[in-house]
Protein backbone atom coordinates (compact mmCIF):
# COMPACT_ATOMS: atom_id res chain seq x y z
CA UNK A 1 0.00 0.00 0.00
CA UNK A 2 1.01 3.69 -0.88
CA UNK A 3 0.23 6.53 1.73
CA UNK A 4 -0.88 9.16 -0.03
CA UNK A 5 -1.22 12.79 1.67
CA UNK A 6 -3.58 14.49 -1.23
CA UNK A 7 -3.66 18.50 -0.92
CA UNK A 8 -6.09 21.02 -2.81
CA UNK A 9 -6.62 24.76 -2.96
CA UNK A 10 -7.01 25.51 0.87
CA UNK A 11 -3.89 25.87 3.29
CA UNK A 12 -4.01 23.51 6.40
CA UNK A 13 -2.22 25.19 9.41
CA UNK A 14 -1.36 22.07 10.96
CA UNK A 15 0.25 20.98 7.91
CA UNK A 16 2.21 23.99 7.71
CA UNK A 17 4.41 23.27 10.84
CA UNK A 18 5.95 20.79 12.36
CA UNK A 19 3.63 19.07 13.15
CA UNK A 20 3.19 17.47 9.87
CA UNK A 21 6.35 15.70 10.72
CA UNK A 22 3.95 13.09 12.22
CA UNK A 23 2.83 12.06 9.21
CA UNK A 24 4.10 9.44 7.55
CA UNK A 25 3.53 8.94 4.02
CA UNK A 26 5.04 7.77 0.34
CA UNK A 27 3.96 10.34 -1.88
CA UNK A 28 2.45 14.07 -1.67
CA UNK A 29 -0.60 14.70 -4.81
CA UNK A 30 -1.46 18.64 -5.29
CA UNK A 31 -4.40 19.21 -7.24
CA UNK A 32 -4.07 22.67 -7.46
CA UNK A 33 -4.61 26.27 -6.26
CA UNK A 34 -2.13 26.10 -3.50
CA UNK A 35 1.06 28.26 -2.87
CA UNK A 36 3.97 26.68 -4.52
CA UNK A 37 5.96 27.09 -1.45
CA UNK A 38 3.45 24.88 0.68
CA UNK A 39 4.01 22.26 -1.44
CA UNK A 40 7.88 22.65 -1.15
CA UNK A 41 7.41 22.78 2.88
CA UNK A 42 5.35 19.53 2.65
CA UNK A 43 7.96 17.43 0.30
CA UNK A 44 10.85 18.83 2.24
CA UNK A 45 9.03 18.08 5.89
CA UNK A 46 7.97 14.50 5.01
CA UNK A 47 11.34 14.04 2.97
CA UNK A 48 7.90 12.51 0.19
CA UNK A 49 8.08 13.18 -3.42
CA UNK A 50 5.19 15.68 -4.71
CA UNK A 51 3.57 15.11 -7.70
CA UNK A 52 1.39 18.22 -8.99
CA UNK A 53 -0.95 19.77 -11.53
CA UNK A 54 -1.72 23.35 -11.56
CA UNK A 55 -5.68 24.95 -10.60
CA UNK A 56 -6.88 28.38 -12.20
CA UNK A 57 -5.11 30.48 -9.62
CA UNK A 58 -1.60 28.98 -10.32
CA UNK A 59 1.55 30.60 -12.25
CA UNK A 60 1.36 29.32 -15.63
CA UNK A 61 3.73 26.76 -15.86
CA UNK A 62 3.21 25.97 -20.05
CA UNK A 63 6.04 25.58 -22.46
CA UNK A 64 8.77 24.96 -19.83
CA UNK A 65 11.46 22.27 -20.25
CA UNK A 66 14.35 20.98 -18.19
CA UNK A 67 17.95 20.59 -19.53
CA UNK A 68 21.07 20.14 -18.93
CA UNK A 69 21.82 24.17 -18.53
CA UNK A 70 18.59 24.27 -16.49
CA UNK A 71 15.29 25.32 -17.49
CA UNK A 72 14.35 26.93 -21.32
CA UNK A 73 11.27 28.50 -22.68
CA UNK A 74 10.44 29.20 -25.60
CA UNK A 75 14.33 28.10 -25.90
CA UNK A 76 15.37 30.43 -24.07
CA UNK A 77 17.02 30.07 -20.16
CA UNK A 78 14.08 30.94 -18.07
CA UNK A 79 13.43 30.72 -14.51
CA UNK A 80 11.18 27.71 -13.00
CA UNK A 81 8.08 29.16 -11.27
CA UNK A 82 6.63 26.31 -10.18
CA UNK A 83 7.29 24.56 -6.86
CA UNK A 84 11.01 23.13 -6.58
CA UNK A 85 11.41 19.52 -6.80
CA UNK A 86 7.91 18.36 -7.50
CA UNK A 87 6.57 17.22 -10.61
CA UNK A 88 4.23 18.47 -12.97
CA UNK A 89 1.79 15.81 -14.03
CA UNK A 90 -0.11 17.82 -16.48
CA UNK A 91 -0.96 16.02 -19.41
CA UNK A 92 1.54 13.58 -18.32
CA UNK A 93 1.22 9.86 -17.04
CA UNK A 94 4.09 9.77 -14.29
CA UNK A 95 5.30 6.90 -12.23
CA UNK A 96 6.27 7.73 -8.73
CA UNK A 97 6.62 6.06 -5.36
CA UNK A 98 5.00 2.58 -6.88
CA UNK A 99 1.62 4.53 -8.30
CA UNK A 100 1.06 5.32 -11.93
CA UNK A 101 -0.66 8.66 -12.00
CA UNK A 102 -2.26 10.58 -14.98
CA UNK A 103 -2.81 14.44 -14.49
CA UNK A 104 -4.79 17.31 -16.30
CA UNK A 105 -4.69 20.53 -14.86
CA UNK A 106 -6.74 24.11 -15.12
CA UNK A 107 -10.32 24.93 -14.90
CA UNK A 108 -13.36 25.54 -17.38
CA UNK A 109 -12.53 29.40 -19.02
CA UNK A 110 -14.22 32.38 -17.30
CA UNK A 111 -11.99 34.96 -17.58
CA UNK A 112 -8.50 35.68 -18.86
CA UNK A 113 -6.71 33.99 -16.48
CA UNK A 114 -4.35 31.23 -16.61
CA UNK A 115 -4.92 27.52 -16.59
CA UNK A 116 -8.58 28.11 -17.95
CA UNK A 117 -9.85 26.06 -21.30
CA UNK A 118 -12.71 25.47 -22.53
CA UNK A 119 -14.59 22.22 -23.11
CA UNK A 120 -12.93 22.05 -26.55
CA UNK A 121 -9.55 23.10 -25.42
CA UNK A 122 -9.57 20.79 -22.51
CA UNK A 123 -10.67 17.71 -24.66
CA UNK A 124 -7.93 18.49 -26.83
CA UNK A 125 -5.47 18.50 -24.35
CA UNK A 126 -6.88 14.73 -22.49
CA UNK A 127 -6.10 13.44 -25.93
CA UNK A 128 -2.38 13.42 -24.84
CA UNK A 129 -3.10 10.94 -21.79
CA UNK A 130 -5.14 8.79 -23.56
CA UNK A 131 -3.46 8.21 -26.61
CA UNK A 132 -0.40 7.98 -24.49
CA UNK A 133 -1.98 5.54 -22.34
CA UNK A 134 -2.89 3.72 -25.23
CA UNK A 135 1.12 3.33 -26.53
CA UNK A 136 1.89 2.18 -23.61
CA UNK A 137 -0.65 -0.65 -23.28
CA UNK A 138 0.68 -1.94 -26.35
CA UNK A 139 4.23 -1.27 -26.35
CA UNK A 140 5.46 -1.99 -23.15
CA UNK A 141 5.73 -5.32 -21.13
CA UNK A 142 4.61 -5.45 -17.91
CA UNK A 143 2.40 -1.81 -18.32
CA UNK A 144 -0.08 -2.10 -15.45
CA UNK A 145 -3.31 0.41 -15.14
CA UNK A 146 -3.21 3.99 -14.44
CA UNK A 147 -3.88 4.12 -10.47
CA UNK A 148 -4.68 7.98 -9.60
CA UNK A 149 -6.40 10.44 -12.34
CA UNK A 150 -5.42 14.09 -10.55
CA UNK A 151 -7.32 16.80 -12.10
CA UNK A 152 -7.88 20.50 -10.85
CA UNK A 153 -11.40 20.55 -11.81
CA UNK A 154 -13.94 17.48 -11.44
CA UNK A 155 -16.10 15.90 -14.21
CA UNK A 156 -19.31 17.66 -15.34
CA UNK A 157 -22.01 16.04 -13.48
CA UNK A 158 -19.55 14.54 -10.98
CA UNK A 159 -19.13 16.58 -8.07
CA UNK A 160 -18.78 20.35 -9.63
CA UNK A 161 -21.02 23.30 -9.56
CA UNK A 162 -23.63 25.48 -11.30
CA UNK A 163 -21.93 28.77 -11.59
CA UNK A 164 -19.36 29.48 -14.57
CA UNK A 165 -15.76 29.33 -12.71
CA UNK A 166 -16.85 25.91 -11.10
CA UNK A 167 -18.40 23.60 -14.22
CA UNK A 168 -16.47 20.53 -14.82
CA UNK A 169 -15.19 19.04 -17.55
CA UNK A 170 -16.87 16.83 -20.32
CA UNK A 171 -14.07 14.96 -21.20
CA UNK A 172 -13.24 14.09 -18.25
CA UNK A 173 -15.36 11.25 -18.34
CA UNK A 174 -13.77 9.57 -21.56
CA UNK A 175 -10.83 10.05 -19.85
CA UNK A 176 -11.84 7.65 -16.83
CA UNK A 177 -13.19 5.05 -19.05
CA UNK A 178 -10.09 4.95 -21.06
CA UNK A 179 -7.79 5.09 -17.82
CA UNK A 180 -10.19 3.44 -15.50
CA UNK A 181 -8.12 4.95 -12.56
CA UNK A 182 -9.28 3.58 -9.58
CA UNK A 183 -9.33 6.92 -7.64
CA UNK A 184 -9.96 10.57 -9.29
CA UNK A 185 -8.71 13.36 -7.49
CA UNK A 186 -9.73 16.66 -7.90
CA UNK A 187 -9.89 19.97 -6.10
CA UNK A 188 -11.43 23.54 -7.35
CA UNK A 189 -14.94 22.84 -5.65
CA UNK A 190 -14.66 24.09 -2.18
CA UNK A 191 -17.14 22.36 0.86
CA UNK A 192 -17.88 25.68 2.72
CA UNK A 193 -17.75 23.50 6.16
CA UNK A 194 -19.31 20.34 4.93
CA UNK A 195 -17.57 17.19 3.56
CA UNK A 196 -18.37 15.93 0.62
CA UNK A 197 -19.24 13.19 -0.86
CA UNK A 198 -17.58 10.35 -2.27
CA UNK A 199 -18.78 9.92 -6.01
CA UNK A 200 -18.08 7.32 -8.99
CA UNK A 201 -17.72 7.71 -12.55
CA UNK A 202 -17.22 4.56 -14.47
CA UNK A 203 -16.25 2.25 -11.19
CA UNK A 204 -13.65 5.18 -10.17
CA UNK A 205 -14.02 6.99 -7.48
CA UNK A 206 -14.08 10.26 -7.20
CA UNK A 207 -12.80 12.68 -4.55
CA UNK A 208 -12.63 15.95 -3.42
CA UNK A 209 -9.77 16.93 -1.49
CA UNK A 210 -10.09 20.43 -1.16
CA UNK A 211 -7.72 20.81 1.94
CA UNK A 212 -6.13 17.74 2.20
CA UNK A 213 -7.27 13.70 2.27
CA UNK A 214 -4.96 10.85 4.13
CA UNK A 215 -5.41 7.41 2.16
CA UNK A 216 -3.58 4.32 1.09
CA UNK A 217 -4.13 3.16 -2.27
CA UNK A 218 -2.69 -0.26 -3.59
CA UNK A 219 -1.17 -0.13 -6.95
CA UNK A 220 -2.38 -1.38 -9.65
CA UNK A 221 -1.73 -4.56 -11.33
CA UNK A 222 -0.78 -5.89 -14.75
CA UNK A 223 -4.16 -5.95 -15.33
CA UNK A 224 -7.51 -3.68 -15.52
CA UNK A 225 -8.02 -4.97 -12.05
CA UNK A 226 -8.31 -2.60 -9.32
CA UNK A 227 -8.82 -1.92 -5.85
CA UNK A 228 -10.70 0.66 -3.87
CA UNK A 229 -8.23 2.97 -1.81
CA UNK A 230 -9.09 3.73 1.94
CA UNK A 231 -9.94 6.91 3.11
CA UNK A 232 -7.66 7.37 6.37
CA UNK A 233 -8.81 11.14 7.44
CA UNK A 234 -9.57 14.56 5.49
CA UNK A 235 -10.24 17.89 6.38
CA UNK A 236 -11.33 20.60 4.98
CA UNK A 237 -10.88 24.60 5.94
CA UNK A 238 -8.29 25.65 7.70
Amino acid sequence: MVSVLAVADETIESLWSSQVRALDVDLILGAGDLPFDYLEYLTDALDAPCVFVPGNHDADLTGYSAGRAGWMRAGLPSAWPGPVGAVNADRKIVDVAGLRIAGLGGSIRYNSGPNQWTQRQQRRRARTLTRSDRWKEKFRRGYRSVDVLLTHSPPLGVGDDTDPAHIGFECLDDVVRSLRPQLLLHGHIHPHGRTPDDLELHGSVVVNTVGYTLLEIEPGSLTRESTTPTILRRRHGT
